[in-house]
């Protein structure tokens, strides 16, 4: 049995922490450590709400978190992914179940693809020395409130 008000509180705390960790990507590069912790530790107060059973949804929810985290993490070592990143989407994985957590990593992938394509067209166009930095805590955030946005729309319509 589903907490409604209390769901939806969680889902719209979680969406105010997608926006953040979006932000202070793009400002500082960052994806801070105690948004990511945070965000993981509320999703058991979620999957209670939710009514989620402890075999198998919340065992497979846990798997699910710890095998996005592994997969990333590879990610990391190869060099094609931040550490904030990488926390941030295992954090992320607590919270959706495989399905949704697909499409979030597919609509990721395409909103990052587009979001480095205009950073290194800016980061050439203005000549800058380096390596462009992209801020893809933007596009992970990006991703990740289209399911939260679906639920809060398909409960209102």
């Amino acid at each position: 049995m589903e907490n409604s008000l209390f769901v939806y509180g969680l889902l719209a705390m979680l969406a105010i922490a997608l926006l953040h960790a979006a932000y202070t990507d793009i400002v500082r590069r960052e994806i801070e450590d105690w948004l990511n912790a945070g965000i993981a530790l509320t999703a058991p107060f979620f999957w209670w709400a939710c009514g989620l059973s402890l075999w198998p949804d919340i065992a497979v929810q846990l798997a699910l978190g710890v095998g996005v985290f592994v997969f990333f993490a590879a990610m990391f070592a190869l060099g094609a992914m931040g550490g904030g990143d990488v926390k941030l989407l295992g954090a992320l994985a607590l919270w959706f179940p495989w399905q949704v957590m697909a499409k979030v990593a597919i609509a990721m992938s395409l909103i990052g693809a587009v979001l480095t394509v205009i950073i290194v067209a800016e980061h050439k166009l203005h000549r800058k020395l380096g390596q462009p930095e992209v801020p893809y805590g933007v596009a992970i955030a990006i991703a990740a409130l289209w399911p939260v946005g679906e639920r809060f729309f398909n409960h209102f319509a």
